[in-house]
């Protein structure tokens, strides 16, 4: 049987998204013959190509100009440009032509639209640039970065265009979110799918053609890790179906996990005729068994299926155990084109680039979390619950098969939290073997990371990590069951400092029973430790509270009351909350994430963070001025 796994628009343009990289490993190592191929990045080449933009043209075209936006009016006034520049500034991206660049940074060779006024926001420290905004970013011989991100904003101009001219929901990465993040009704989306298709579900429907062309699948396996991805799955399901009603078409993917685990509606089954939750490999395994008529219905393992006349939905769990993540096997990326990714650069700090720059080789160190603690985590589901360690031996293996496959040597490692001892097991094993390899992930800020174990892991390749200080406050994260203070997060967030490895902490603001004194007092805490160099970036979330969660599961353990959810056919994930403490989290979250971006580009870290509350209409904070350096010694 030949399976064929696709990833929908949208999840990122620099690297693929690896769960389909993983379930062709596996399916592969079983002797089954499978497929992937990448359908968001070729959503987005189809897109932004002279034919593409002619396309988009036709579109604007046809618009009444009094409806035309700023981005759509410069578009349609600069198209021979666009036409001109836009296959030579997407091969920049991808590699391919680096010797544009030099055109690029003249700012003579791309239009500039709306977006490039971001370059205005930029203020060079002490003004020691010569009046040139960017210099103190990129420094006088960052040729290719300055000319990724003045592409970038190229890219996001565009980006505009298609959602004022074609499609509204369109996003790089979050495509149409709002018809499936925890909607509970199927309404929302259902009428998306049987409106007239624009220009972007014509070219999908073409690609998704072209794929089952090209490989012939009995099987269609569509993972969705976001809700930004679920609309172009069900659009891609939709087209094989009217292409091939007898192609069988999986649903599958973290989204699926967190939100559909108690799905009701029927109408999925017009798309999908199997719906699998948590890790695929072993669900994916008895589907093809049944299909092959070597199983039945109820050996599959956590499935839904369409009920008897189509008129419900049944959940269907022989309960054969998972496949160990020792035999999971590698992944491979076989079958993706991967000198083809974009390398954006839209954020100018150096960790939180990674995200978007350059591409990783995503692989997990272990299966879950070994901690499973933290009261705003899904701590109750599969994919956090079920802690399953690899020896650092196959790990490695896994890594050179990997690097023989795409002669890179980058990797991400995608895990909730890397285990510390994992960690120093893999750079012992690099060491052994002479393997140099870069490598960057999400950790705990544990007190086991020592300065002795973060110069070790920098010596393995360790880059840079990202951890949750979440919201800086002992209480709170007592609170939280976090099993870290302020002060030990300091420590080792320093130790990796020291070691020339970046530091992004992930913090958190309106978890229950957060007053006004404790954001700024968390504030107080980010600030120093910005300004005494353990941490170089971060990212301020608005806490959701999720129905898998200890606080979603006990919300009076934690102070609040539920709001009632409707009833609930489709997704179901986060859930509104009453907080007695009634704080206006959204105004304190605007301050917070201002003052964030300054300290990111060491802007402001000398100001009381006050300044950063409009009209400074907010409590001194309760922390010495000096009390991160004092925790560290110095």
């Amino acid at each position: 049987m030949r399976v064929l796994s696709l990833i929908p628009p949208m999840t990122q343009l620099n690297t693929p998204y690896p769960s389909t990289a993983y379930l062709t490993g596996f399916l592969r190592s079983r002797g089954i013959d499978a497929r992937q191929e990448d359908l968001a990045l070729a959503l987005v080449l189809r897109l932004f190509s002279v034919a593409g933009l002619k396309a988009i043209h036709e579109r604007v075209a046809a618009m009444p100009p009094g409806r035309h936006s700023r981005a759509v009016a410069f578009f349609d006034q600069q198209i021979p440009r666009y036409l001109a520049t836009i296959e030579s500034t997407v091969a920049f991206l991808q590699g391919r032509d680096p010797s544009v660049a030099h055109r690029i940074c003249g700012r003579q060779f791309l239009p500039e639209g709306p977006r490039f006024e971001s370059l205005d926001v930029y203020v060079a420290p002490d003004d020691e640039d010569g009046g040139d905004p960017m210099a103190w970013a990129f420094g006088s011989l960052g040729i290719q970065d300055r000319a990724r991100h003045f592409a970038t904003l190229y890219l996001n101009d565009l980006a505009d265009v298609l959602r004022d001219a074609v499609d509204p929901r369109f996003e790089f990465v979050r495509y149409a979110e709002s018809l499936a993040q925890s909607q509970h009704s199927f309404e929302p989306l259902a009428a998306a799918l049987a409106a007239p298709p624009n220009l972007l579900d014509q070219i999908l429907g073409e690609l998704t053609h072209a794929a089952l062309a090209r490989h012939q699948p009995r099987l269609v396996l569509l993972s969705v890790p976001f809700p930004g991805s679920v609309y172009g799955a069900f659009r891609i399901a939709q087209a094989i179906k009217a292409h091939d009603p007898s192609i069988v078409t999986v649903l599958g993917g973290g989204f699926v996990n967190t939100e559909l685990r108690e799905l009701k509606e029927t109408r999925v089954f017009d798309y999908f005729d199997y719906v699998t939750l948590d890790a695929g490999e072993r669900p994916v395994l008895a589907l093809i068994e049944l299909l092959e008529g070597r199983g039945t219905q109820e050996n599959l393992v956590r499935t839904f299926v369409a009920g008897e006349a189509g008129k419900s939905v049944r959940y269907v769990d022989g309960g054969a155990a998972d496949i160990p993540f020792a035999e999971v096997g590698t992944p491979t990326w076989e079958g993706l084109p991967l000198d083809r990714y974009l390398s954006v650069l839209d954020q100018l700090n150096p960790m939180n680039r990674l995200w978007s720059d350059g591409r990783w080789n995503k692989l997990t160190v272990a299966h879950g979390c070994y901690w499973k603690k933290c009261s705003f985590c899904d701590v109750s589901l599969d994919y956090i619950s079920r802690y399953d360690a690899l020896a650092a031996g196959t790990l490695v293996d896994r890594i050179e098969t990997i690097i023989d496959e795409t002669g890179q040597t980058g990797f991400h490692f995608v895990d909730e939290a890397a285990p510390p001892k994992a960690l120093k097991a893999l750079a012992d094993e690099l060491q052994r073997r002479n393997r140099a390899i870069s490598w960057w992930g999400n950790i705990r800020f544990e007190k086991s990371f020592t300065p002795a174990l973060c110069e070790q892991l920098a010596d393995s390749g360790c880059i840079a990590v990202s951890g949750g200080l979440e919201v800086a406050s002992d209480r709170l994260l007592k609170l939280m069951n976090k099993g870290v203070s302020v002060e030990q997060v300091a420590r080792v967030t320093r130790a990796f400092s020291d070691a020339g490895i970046l530091v992004h902490a992930y913090l958190m603001y309106g978890f229950p029973t957060q007053t006004v004194q404790d954001t700024v007092d968390a504030l107080e805490y980010v600030r120093q430790l910005f300004a005494e160099g353990c941490i170089q970036s971060g990212f301020f979330h608005r806490f959701v509270c999720t129905v898998h969660s200890p606080v979603g599961l006990d919300p009076a353990a934690y102070g609040i009351k539920l709001q009632p959810l409707p009833s609930v056919s489709f997704a179901k994930n986060d859930v509104g909350f009453i907080d007695p403490a009634g704080v206006d989290h959204d105004t304190l979250g605007k301050a917070l994430n201002k003052a964030l971006y300054n300290y990111m580009h060491g802007i402001g870290l000398d100001q009381d963070v006050r300044f950063w509350f409009e009209g400074g209409r907010v409590p001194r904070s309760r922390v010495p001025r000096h009390y991160i350096a004092r925790a560290l010694g110095d």
